[in-house]
């Protein structure tokens, strides 16, 4: 029976670790740091940080552990899957240079444009004036993005030229490379593929959140909830998406000799033209990891084994039900949060920055956890969720009302 190891300390980490745990192979998995809440359902938590890689690898051995699983982009990025390569140890995530993808929305850029891979167009500026200057010029809205990771929130869609000229000068108090995009009226979504060299496994359509009120009214944040499958995302879509973009995307990866064994998310979005990509993530994406992974009816183990190994997994998911989630987020997200602020325990929920104990857990960051369900239809499952919200004693923390309501609107 295998052993595995999920680094992170979040929603979709927790996800991850159920996913793993159902296998009929996989005797136990630890998480790294994990929260105390993933042991509702026996994951042990392990007190070393994401970013600690001696001491996670000098961990897998000690345990002798069969499969390390990568979470979260920031040790993506630092190099967390070639330290565990170096040391001999199976591990599933992309290599530091794969995940510029991610990591560099600017390597991003330059990667679709040598491949023809379609997204909007944008101009890169490296330093204030210039930027203003050129935004004065530009139609509105804009889109101004962070180069570097920025968890989720280093995208401003600016609706006015103060909003544009605020971003651009926030933007660049924290780096020194930031961009100006072209502005995509569209519908957005998410497709994730996981991938081993040339052979793919393409999971359910979802939709992302990202604004943290209702109508998509307030800052990005890093997810508020999700849906799969989405209606409007018919499958002569997702064909031309992977047409048009997955294939691509592989192929580019190969030419550019950066392919890996993980996850490509294409944060997607539906345009007159076609489908384009906003951005690409390296890994499942939080908070849609919580509703497409339990829809695999295979063995998930199974399909990260033979991925590594470069075969192609045979994968089943389900085709009847929406699932449909909705994160709860402490006081003050995505700013500075309130700690210790009770967190209801409730079986099956997918826990995130939590601290304490099953049973008295208390807010200890952003994100707290995600109430998941599904049923035979979207307009079902969002019922089900917001009753069961009702339900709960919830107190001061946030959430949104309309998560799914896009997917019950005619486009």
């Amino acid at each position: 029976m295998a052993k595995v190891l999920v680094v992170g300390n979040g929603g979709r980490e927790h996800a991850i670790a159920k996913a793993l745990l159902a296998s009929p192979q996989v005797a136990r998995v630890y998480c790294a740091p994990g929260n105390p809440g993933m042991r509702l359902d026996d994951i042990q938590t392990v007190a070393i940080d994401e970013l600690a890689f001696s001491e996670l690898v000098t961990f897998a051995r000690q345990k002798a552990i069969d499969l390390t699983v990568i979470g979260p982009e920031v040790p993506l990025a630092a190099g967390i899957v070639d330290y565990f390569q170096a040391a001999g140890l199976a591990v599933f995530g992309p290599n530091k240079a794969a995940a510029r993808l991610e990591s560099s929305k600017v390597f991003a850029k330059q990667f679709m444009a040598r491949h023809q891979i379609p997204t909007a167009g944008y101009q890169l500026f490296h330093e204030l004036t210039s930027a203003i200057a050129y935004s004065r010029e530009q139609p509105v809205p804009q889109v101004i993005k962070v180069d570097g990771l920025a968890a989720g929130k280093g995208v401003t869609v600016a609706m006015t030229r103060d909003e544009a000229e605020a971003a651009l000068v926030t933007a660049f108090e924290a780096t020194e490379t930031v961009l100006i995009e072209d502005y995509v009226e569209g519908f957005e979504f998410s497709q994730m593929v996981f991938v081993g060299g040339d052979k793919t496994v393409l999971l359910p359509t979802a939709q992302d959140h990202k604004r943290l009120l209702d109508d998509d009214l307030g800052p990005n944040t890093g997810g508020m909830g999700a849906y799969s499958p989405v209606p409007q995302i018919t499958p002569e879509i997702l064909a031309q998406t992977v047409t048009t973009i997955i294939e691509p995307t592989i192929k580019g990866l190969k030419a550019d000799d950066l392919s890996f064994e993980g996850v490509i998310y294409v944060g997607g979005i539906l345009t007159p033209q076609g489908p384009q990509v906003i951005e690409y993530n390296l890994r499942l994406g939080d908070p849609e990891a919580q509703i497409l992974l339990p829809q695999c009816q295979s063995d998930f183990y199974q399909l990260i084994v033979d991925l590594l190994q470069h075969r192609q997994p045979v994968v089943q998911w389900q085709t009847d039900e929406t699932y449909l989630g909705v994160v709860l987020a402490a006081p003050g997200y995505p700013g500075p949060t309130k700690a210790n602020v009770p967190v209801p325990t409730v079986p099956g929920a997918d826990y995130a920055s939590v601290a304490g104990e099953p049973g008295a857990l208390v807010s200890a960051g952003g994100r707290l956890m995600m109430l998941g369900t599904h049923a035979v239809d979207l307009a079902t499952a969002q019922h089900q969720v917001y009753a069961q919200l009702a339900q709960l004693t919830l107190g001061d923390l946030c959430y949104r009302h309309d998560i799914g309501a896009k997917g019950l609107t005619k486009t």
